[in-house]
């Protein structure tokens, strides 16, 4: 699963979703992608897990591409510890989204084929997605297939 080689600092607040993805919200890879419509915490875990459903349903053709990277570590107290005695540790990594933001995207497959694919990596995400297709057509796109 993904996390980071090293950090800062081991552990960080939670912070606050607010607002628009600002960055990361256009189409620059491949043809087909999967759009936040709601801010949210995506797990290395769910990242994985969409990304093993997409490959596995295009049949390893194509290219995918993940626009997202878990970066913050949630940290969780252990089960019946006292009240005081700072932070717990880090468990697990997550990635921050808002409405906006690329999670994944496609290329080199028919659309119908693409479609599908996504539509199941989207049922793994935490949050409402749309399917969105690039405005711009690429020459001999029709050649790939």
């Amino acid at each position: 699963m993904l996390s980071p080689k090293r950090t800062r600092f081991r552990k960080q607040h939670r912070g606050r979703m607010k607002g628009m993805s600002y960055r990361g919200n256009r189409i620059c890879f491949g043809r087909y992608a999967l759009q936040a419509l709601e801010p949210g915490w995506i797990t290395s875990r769910q990242i994985e897990a969409g990304r093993r459903a997409m490959t596995r349903n295009i049949r390893r053709g194509g290219k995918i591409w993940i626009r997202i990277f878990p970066d913050k570590p949630v940290t969780i107290r252990t089960t019946e510890t006292r009240m005081g005695s700072g932070k717990g540790d880090p468990k697990y990594w997550i990635a921050v989204v808002k409405p906006g933001k690329i999670l994944y995207e496609m290329g080199g497959v028919p659309e119908k084929m693409a479609r599908k694919a996504i539509s199941i990596t989207a049922s793994k995400m935490p949050m409402r997605t749309q399917f969105i297709i690039s405005k711009w057509e690429y020459k001999n796109e029709e050649k790939r297939y």
